[in-house]
């Protein structure tokens, strides 16, 4: 509602000066508005399309941009094409989208089913645990795996050493990685299914229940087709992310040599043993080439479902299904699922973080310690790291919902061509992945006069960070937008106050607890954000993320662990806060 004292100046017919006041005085603050508002655009722009427009540059360059013998041509394409590990990379990307598909689709699904429509025991304290993926890490997840369940991995060895034979599984096979990042991205299909469950009354899943229908009848005619919007959504949303998965694949393909194409591009410079930016920009847009289009459809689906509008009324009465003694049998589905991507990879890290070494003929008691974490402590860029990471995402991700608050203001219910130019700007960033995206940024603070100050600083990951989740900020920030109704905001106008003004008074004020949870949630974001920081890292920019990446391939295991613990720690703070201010994290 508006500010007494906004009301008091407003309560005059629109047009009309107040008595004693100088005619039009509201002209100024409208041009001022106006031109905030193209400024916000054109920053927008600027910082979006630059980076992008490097990358188109420099895969048409012979030669990267600092050698003097450049030319324009199509030689890196020429390369990367006649190159067999760039099709081996791409056929092991397009196999791990699609088993993402197959593996996190059917289980995103049931367990959203399991979780809003049915009596499974424990649904309060299991959604947290079912969604510790999302904000955990990729790279620590994939260093859990690996100390959990590599040749050497703590459960390898007791399973050898109660059985007498090796470990009946890999984590190291293409058809491992593929299995272990579908059921890592479970969680994703979990979000959108349980979101349009929750916005559905149960009216017409009662009926099948009077009708006869048995649970699994039910979900299989009832709510699955009523959630299929949501599960395309979804299923767009994870095979996008197959072609952008980098920290796993980078892990755990790597003793194997399985590459994919984030992987490719990385070990691209140590292949030819020469900076070879051309090459990488010829792979970067092969992979936009992919996602693009993806991006596209996903945009297409979201109009379609009209899928973030859904304060539009209430929806119907809510009941769940009793499942009877099945209960027990789908808790055990869940809990199995929860063992394998959530239990063994933390357990196995944070294990490895007390222990000096581990392998074959250890025992656990004898090797317990936590010299990992003063060691830790004792270096000033590991120290470094973690400040940088908390003030990342404490004060960075404020200030980046400041500025998503921004853009996002900028095209709040308005239908001009600026908004229109809005929208699609803001989806570009989706499909770069952060590695890409961190590598662009990278040639922007090298060979863009004035700011290669900024390349050493914390400001380069900032700006990185918070162009990288562009759309889920501002997806955060516009979902907590539609909570207000059209209606207070034209109230507002009808009185004679000016948008930014109703913006000031009505609307912010009632989305003060959607910014707070929107920080919130970036804080995690920003808190597991790893590939973006990797091109960026230098003595000044430490962060947590980056580092890791770092360390493992210099083989630092006990530096990862401490930090991979660590970094869980910051996580887990955040999502309590989170949960204490009753953020809801399906939404």
């Amino acid at each position: 509602m508006l500010s007494s004292s906004t009301a008091n100046r407003s309560a005059v017919p629109a047009g009309r000066a107040p008595h004693g006041a100088a005619p039009h005085v509201a002209s100024p603050w409208r041009a001022l508005a106006a031109t905030s508002r193209w400024l916000v655009i054109a920053v927008l722009t600027i910082a979006v399309l630059l980076p992008l427009s490097f990358i188109v540059l420099q895969s048409l360059l012979s030669a990267p941009f600092f050698d003097a013998s450049r030319t324009f041509g199509i030689d890196g394409y020429r390369f990367i094409f006649t190159d067999p590990d760039f099709w081996s990379a791409v056929k092991n990307s397009f196999i791990i989208a699609f088993g993402m598909l197959f593996i996190s689709i059917p289980f995103g699904g049931i367990l959203a089913f399991l979780m809003v429509r049915t009596d499974l025991p424990g649904r309060r304290w299991l959604e947290p645990l079912l969604l510790t993926p999302v904000f955990v890490s990729p790279m620590v997840l994939a260093f859990g795996y690996v100390v959990a369940a590599g040749p050497v991995g703590f459960y390898s060895v007791w399973f050898r050493e109660l059985t007498g034979i090796d470990a009946p599984w890999s984590v190291y096979s293409v058809l491992a990685i593929t299995i272990i990042v579908g059921l890592t991205h479970v969680p994703h299909v979990y979000l959108y299914s349980s979101a349009a469950l929750r916005n559905l009354g149960s009216d017409v899943e009662e009926a099948a229940r009077v009708a006869g229908a048995r649970p699994f009848r039910v979900a299989l005619d009832v709510s699955l087709p009523m959630t299929m919007p949501a599960l395309l959504f979804a299923g767009v949303l994870v095979f996008f992310l197959g072609f952008e998965v980098f920290g796993l694949p980078l892990v755990l393909g790597d003793p194997e040599g399985h590459l994919v194409l984030a992987t490719y591009l990385y070990k691209l410079t140590n292949k030819l043993g020469v900076p070879s930016y051309h090459l990488m920009a010829a792979v970067a847009m092969c992979i936009v080439a992919i996602t693009f289009p993806l991006v596209l459809l996903q945009r297409h689906l979201l109009k379609r479902a009209n899928k973030f509008v859904t304060v539009k009324g209430k929806a119907g009465r809510q009941t769940v299904l009793p499942l009877g003694v099945w209960r027990w049998v789908a808790l055990a589905i869940v809990a199995l699922w929860l063992v394998v991507t959530v239990f063994v990879p933390i357990s196995g890290i944070v294990l490895r973080s007390f222990v000096t070494h581990w392998g074959e003929g250890v025992a656990l008691a004898e090797v317990l310690t936590l010299s990992n974490f003063t060691e830790l402590f004792e270096q000033d860029n590991l120290v470094r790291a973690i400040l940088n990471t908390l003030g990342i995402g404490v004060i960075g991700g404020a200030m980046a919902v400041g500025f998503y608050s921004l853009v996002a203001f900028a095209g709040h219910r308005r239908n001009d061509w600026a908004a229109k130019l809005l929208d699609y700007i803001v989806l570009l960033p989706r499909a770069v992945p952060g590695l890409l995206a961190g590598l662009a940024f990278l040639w922007i603070f090298l060979f863009v006069p004035g700011l290669r100050e900024l390349k050493n600083s914390m400001w380069s990951i900032w700006v990185a960070y918070t162009v990288v989740w562009l759309a889920y900020g501002m997806r955060l920030i516009q979902s907590a937008l539609l909570q207000v109704g059209p209606e207070l905001e034209e109230a507002g106008r009808s009185v004679g106050a000016t948008r930014s003004r109703v913006s000031l008074d009505v609307t912010l004020p009632l989305v003060r607890f959607g910014l707070l949870a929107a920080w919130l949630l970036i804080f995690m974001i920003f808190e597991r954000e790893y590939s973006t920081a990797v091109y960026l890292l230098s003595p000044g920019t430490e962060v947590i993320g980056s580092l890791l990446v770092s360390l493992w391939a210099t083989g630092a295991v006990d530096q990862v662990a401490a930090l991979s613990v660590i970094n869980i720690a910051m996580v887990g703070a955040g999502l309590g806060v989170a949960l204490r201010f009753g953020v809801k994290l399906h939404g």
